[in-house]
């Protein structure tokens, strides 16, 4: 998988989430390590939800983590707690707001 197959999956996935009643701002970097690695952002604004392959220098948070630990997150096969806990999710920055990550996959 290249990282671009990956990237077009990840914003399909999280693209599927109803943000519409979210007024909180939420920015997100994610830094995806391994095969298919890159960097992109998730972010909440106004009801509105943008997935774009760049960095966010505002965010809120940043995750670093693998391809697969990221993947098994985002199908919730692993909560992001147990991968923080675990060491396999690294999270830097505004914790409160990072722990909405959750909230937000599981909306989609």
């Amino acid at each position: 998988m290249t990282y671009a197959e990956y990237f077009s999956y990840v914003k399909t996935e999280f693209m599927n989430a109803d943000v519409s009643d979210i007024k909180e701002h939420l920015a997100y970097q994610f830094n995806i390590k391994g095969e298919a690695g890159g960097i992109f952002y998730v972010e909440v604004k106004e009801g509105k939800l943008s997935v774009e392959p760049y960095e966010y220098y505002d965010r809120d948070a940043m995750f670093t983590a693998t391809t697969d630990t990221f993947m098994a997150i985002l199908e919730g096969k692993l909560d992001p707690m147990v991968a923080f806990t675990l060491q396999k999710l690294k999270v830097e920055g505004n914790f409160d707001k990072a722990l909405k990550l959750n909230e937000l996959i599981k909306r989609k």
